[in-house]
């Protein structure tokens, strides 16, 4: 189990290496960002790190009293001379001593008591025969006596709990054996699992590398049907910002002309209006007038006081007199031609042909790109199928395919043996439970032997008079004393044996691989091949000078880092120079370099549109007398209201007596007010509607020249500019767009060696297998409850040497003596003058 997954992380390492790297990519470069790649992840069943639950506080415990006994480091040298196999027992021993000092004090203590103990035990038996050390069945009586018995039964109480601890220990460790085949056959599930997982995802991932380079392409030819937005509107967009204002600035101003000729034909209309309208009204006023002038002079206004009515009314008649000069009004029929005949040219169509070849640049762009965008297709065309032929030169899966049944091999291989060992198995079970069982029955005898001593014990009884309870706690304990000596020595053997495999296993195997000491012991160049620096390198690179390290590539691999980067497969398979962009895309971008687009023809206004500008300065609607006409215009149609006056009239009218003149100035009245709302209302209308139209024409014509020179000169930079920089920004946008379409193959190629170098064929499984195998399997399964056992089962059985002799002290006081002290002398046995008392 050790060794399984070690090799098979070679192995894996060197088949999978080459095989990854062929299918290496290009050189970094700036990725475009609208593609997005990620290999599909794979989920492993075996965790990170271990972890022994509660009891790893324990395993700690032993680990600082293993340190204790052998604090030396790792003994680099000498396990490379063993490698080299240039150790030398007699050269090397005092080192080989040196490290192992404290393993051979403590195994020398142990061997001194499995030799003492047996020899102690049998004089000790010999001399209780002899009635010597406590085997006299009489016991003197002293002063100090209950103290005695209490320091006795105290002492040997807490040794006995603390054996007791110390066979716990030892329980559990033979717990945490008990299933370890079971665990280490689920381990070894777990990782050929995981490895098998490794080997059937691979060529899953690489399947979908190669799918997203049709990802990849079809977003290129998108690009390049596209290509009238990505290179004809950023040209469109470059150009905006000096165009579009000057073409707005031409349409602004055409939008004005026709806003004159609409002023002109109002203020005619409003001219020729008032002209007719004036004549009108005067004619009526005239009527009006005439008519009370005649109704005046008739012999009704001769009488007082009519009279002074009649004269004040045939005063106010002055006042029914149109304003002068409305009839004439000068028409502006020649600017109105002038204009007429500037748009009749259809400036603003002019205009619009502008917008329309301005608009039209990204058409032309993809009508003269065409043959160039067929070509570049078909160079895309060309890089797919280079990369599927590359891709299937590489025997991937035949190597995987040899792998898992490799893998398959193993796992039956473990399948098989791994069962064999349950028997092995069920003899260490048996064996540790009979060595728990040997010290447990010992220390059930001394709790027995305490529990009946105490509780059948008689301060006031003597010792020949001594209860059957006492005296049997008293047999119980040498009992126990008894099996101590005989089961002892073999259980110390035993804790010897498992001290020197389990301390040397921690400190030599466990201890190492933790810290890594056992990865830069086989990374020494030249040790484990003469000929090699580094022994990795060249037995997958065939470069032994390459430093590949041991230690390197597991801490790659435990890091989760693909097999390309912990292998530095870069110096048998160069993933840039495979995969490299120019390699496969440097026709691309001759056939952009090829790339001609002619823009030169676009005209924003051509000259006859210019003329019609000019032309409108000349217009003469500059030459109009707008403050005339607008004085005109502010003058009412009448000099008098002739609301007023009517109201007036017939205020005057009615102080006349009744009549012909009452009622014929009466009828005059009503007529000046249907004058009044028929004639002058539509007057004032029209006098409105000319002054709204001389503003506009009046606000049109304000500075036109400095405008329409503004525009032309705006035009002419317009027009210049697109002559002077169109070629420049052409040859900087395909620039930007060859870059965009070569982006999208250089971010899929940057992101292929990115998955290569440090996603695809991860070799976390691989290390995770190895620490399973030491850390896991070896260590955690086995050595570790292997030393807390020989920790747990030594401390109980060194402390059986206290606990014989406090329970052969403790047993004189519960045992029933054969004879006891007798005095007569009262005052010379204080002891039995307090018991009397």
């Amino acid at each position: 189990m050790g060794l399984t997954p070690g090799i098979l992380l070679l192995l894996l390492l060197l088949a999978l290496g080459g095989n990854c790297i062929a299918g290496g990519q290009p050189a970094p470069t700036d990725s475009p960002g609208q593609l997005h790649y990620a290999l599909p992840p794979m989920t492993y069943e075996t965790p990170d790190a271990y972890s022994a639950g509660p009891i790893t506080v324990l395993f700690q415990m032993v680990h600082s009293f293993v340190r204790v006994v052998q604090p030396y480091n790792f003994p680099e040298d000498i396990v490379r001379k063993i490698i080299q196999k240039k150790f030398e027992p007699s050269a090397d021993y005092e080192k080989v001593a040196h490290y192992e000092i404290g393993i051979i004090i403590c195994a020398v203590l142990g061997l001194l008591f499995v030799i003492l103990m047996p020899v102690v035990g049998y004089f000790f038996c010999l001399c209780r025969c002899c009635n010597k050390c406590g085997g006299e069945m009489h016991q003197r009586q002293k002063q100090s006596g209950p103290f005695r018995r209490k320091y006795f039964a105290v002492s040997l109480l807490v040794i006995s709990v603390i054996i007791s601890i110390g066979i716990l220990f030892g329980f559990l460790a033979c717990l945490q054996v008990r299933t370890w085949i079971q665990r280490t056959q689920n381990l070894a599930d777990s990782n050929l699992k995981d490895l098998r997982t490794l080997l059937n995802e691979t060529p899953k991932q690489i399947d979908y590398i190669l799918a997203q380079f049709n990802t990849t392409r079809d977003k290129g030819f998108s690009d390049l049907d596209n290509i009238n937005k990505l290179l004809g509107g950023k040209i469109h967009d470059r150009l905006t910002p000096k165009v579009i204002p000057v073409l707005d600035e031409i349409k602004a101003m055409v939008t004005a002309i026709k806003e004159t000729k609409e002023a002109l034909e109002g203020v005619n209309r409003s001219v020729q209006s008032l002209r007719l309208e004036s004549r009108q009204l005067n004619n009526s006023l005239t009527e009006v007038k005439n008519d009370m002038e005649k109704t005046l002079e008739n012999n009704e206004c001769t009488a007082e006081p009519v009279q002074q009515i009649c004269d004040s009314i045939k005063e106010s008649l002055g006042q029914l007199e149109s304003t002068p000069g409305l009839d004439q009004l000068p028409s502006l029929d020649t600017e109105l031609k002038n204009i007429d005949s500037i748009l009749a040219t259809d400036l603003e169509g002019l205009v619009n042909q502008g917008y329309a070849s301005f608009d039209n640049i990204p058409e032309k762009v993809k009508n003269q790109t065409a043959a160039v965008v067929q070509d570049v297709k078909n160079v895309m065309s060309g890089i797919s199928s280079n990369i599927n032929r590359l891709t299937k030169q590489i025997p991937i899966q035949d190597t995987l395919s040899n792998f898992t049944v490799y893998i398959n091999n193993t796992e039956s291989y473990i399948h098989q043996n791994l069962p064999k060992l349950e028997k092995y198995d069920s003899y260490w079970w048996l064996g540790s439970l009979i060595i728990c069982f040997l010290l447990s029955l010992i220390m059930v005898f001394f709790y027995l032997g305490m529990l009946c001593g105490i509780c059948g014990y008689d301060k006031h009884a003597t010792p020949m008079s001594r209860g059957c309870v006492s005296n049997t706690g008293g047999v119980f304990l040498m009992v126990g004393v008894g099996l101590a000596f005989l089961f002892c020595w073999l259980l110390m053997t035993l804790v010897v044996l498992m001290f020197i495999v389990g301390v040397n296993m921690e400190k030599l195997v466990c201890e190492p691989y933790a810290n890594r000491k056992l990865f830069q012991i086989l990374d020494t160049p030249h040790l484990l091949n003469e000929e090699w620096e580094y022994y990795l390198s060249g037995m997958i690179l065939q470069k032994p000078n390459v430093k590949l390290t041991f230690e390197q590539v597991y801490s790659d691999c435990k890091n989760d880092k693909g097999i390309y980067t912990s292998l530095k497969l870069e110096n048998r398979f160069n993933v840039s120079e495979e995969l490299n962009i120019q390699k496969h895309t440097g026709n691309i971008m001759s056939e952009f370099e090829n790339l001609n687009v002619n823009l030169d023809n676009i005209v924003l206004l051509d000259a006859e549109g210019r003329k019609n500008l000019q032309a409108f300065v000349t217009s003469g609607i500059q030459n109009i007398d707008y403050n005339t006409l607008l004085a005109q215009t502010d003058k009412p149609p009448v000099k008098v209201n002739l609301l007023s006056f009517s109201l007036d009239l017939e205020d005057k009218v009615r102080h006349l007596p009744p009549g012909n003149v009452k009622d014929e100035l009466r009828t005059h009245a009503q007529t000046t007010k249907g004058i009044q709302h028929q004639q002058v209302l539509r007057m004032e209308q029209s006098l409105n509607n000319l002054k709204k139209n001389i503003g506009t024409l009046q606000r049109t014509s304000s500075g036109l020249e400095e405008k329409v020179n503004k525009v032309l000169v705006s035009l002419d930079s317009a027009q210049n500019f697109m002559a002077n920089n169109i070629s420049s920004i052409i040859v900087e946008e395909t620039k930007k767009y060859g870059k965009i379409i070569l982006g999208h193959f250089e971010h899929y190629l940057q992101w292929v060696k990115d998955a290569v170098t440090e996603k695809m064929v991860s070799c976390k499984p691989m290390a995770t297998a190895l620490d399973s195998a030491i850390s896991v399997a070896l260590c955690g399964y086995i050595v570790h409850p292997l030393n807390l056992f020989w920790f747990g089962i030594g401390q109980a059985t060194m402390l059986l040497l206290p606990a014989i002799i406090f329970a052969v002290k403790l047993a004189k006081y519960y045992r029933r003596m054969d004879s006891e002290d007798v005095y007569d002398d009262v005052e010379t046995l204080p002891m039995k003058n307090a018991l009397r008392y």
